[in-house]
């Protein structure tokens, strides 16, 4: 590759006379293969459908492969990350995995011990959740409580 002690840089990316970089040798008169300048009104008509005129806070998907979970939830009050919903698209249920709480008001009261028991499964006020997960990649998202009502806490919010 060398002549004379002068190496030949043809091979290099930079120096290529393939490469383009410059807007001047892009033909912008050829429409692209793949545009459609009304697919997003298509969209916006297609989920305004599927959610019956109501409005979300946002669209939920999967964090692991991005599949769509739920296109009308609302965002919790006080925990900004999380979400509950009723309906959703893509979601299994886990019967293998369940958690119970503890919703009396004496255990509310002392924080440090609230949380999710297995145990007290003598307690009236014990509420059960079950584990929801993707149905695509199997990655956990949320649960869903006894009233089938899901509550999401790992998941990518978009806006709506």
């Amino acid at each position: 590759m060398e002549e004379d002690g002068k190496r030949d840089n043809t091979d290099s990316p930079t120096n290529s006379q393939q490469t383009v970089s410059d807007d001047d040798e892009i033909d912008y008169t050829t429409k692209p293969e793949f545009y459609d300048p009304d697919l997003d009104d298509n969209d916006e008509k297609w989920i305004d459908k599927k959610r019956h005129g109501h409005d979300s806070d946002a669209v939920l998907s999967c964090p692991a492969c991005f599949t769509t979970l739920c296109l009308e939830c609302q965002r919790h009050e006080k925990y900004l990350t999380q979400y509950r919903a009723v309906f959703v698209v893509n979601c299994k249920i886990g019967n293998d995995k369940v958690l119970k709480q503890n919703t009396s008001r004496s255990r509310k009261r002392n924080r440090g011990k609230e949380g999710f028991d297995g145990d007290d499964a003598h307690s009236t006020n014990i509420e059960t959740f079950k584990q929801v997960c993707c149905s695509v990649c199997s990655t956990e998202v949320g649960v869903i409580d006894q009233d089938e009502i899901y509550h999401f806490f790992n998941v990518l919010p978009s806006e709506s």
